[in-house]
């Protein structure tokens, strides 16, 4: 299982999962856009390149979210997939992402804003796992 929606009074939560630090900002990408609509029926038509560096893990998984909601916002760039990722342990992420204008596809819903409310991200025996609520 790469993530799930868990049960939340206003926003949308959600906990991704991976086998690596890696994987686990990946499919934290994969569902706060699938919040939009299916990622795996959007076309693979354009890639962005991504560069984040901060103080955490955590500081780096909402940064990270912002850039993808920002492109979203600017060049309205639907995700398709997360082609290429890497988190250093000095906590810097580059990623090579793929997607679509989302003006070609109907949007589900709307993501205001990515929150520091319940965000965590922990190792686990299988892996990792993130925490993220988004503002919807």
């Amino acid at each position: 299982m790469q993530y799930k929606y868990i049960s939340h009074t206003a926003d949308v939560k959600f906990k991704a999962f991976g086998r690596n630090i890696d994987a686990v900002f990946s499919n934290s990408a994969l569902a706060m856009f699938n919040i939009l609509g299916p990622t795996n029926k959007v076309k693979s038509t354009k890639t962005k390149k991504i560069k984040v560096k901060t103080k955490s893990y955590d500081q780096l998984l909402y940064d990270f979210l912002q850039e993808l909601l920002f492109l979203l916002d600017t060049e309205h760039f639907f995700l398709h997939k997360v082609k290429q990722i890497k988190v250093t342990d000095d906590f810097e992420l580059t990623a090579t992402l793929e997607g679509d204008n989302c003006n070609n596809y109907e949007l589900k819903s709307d993501i205001k804003a990515v929150t520091y409310s319940d965000m965590e991200i922990k190792k686990t025996k299988k892996g990792y796992e993130a925490t993220v609520v988004v503002d919807t």
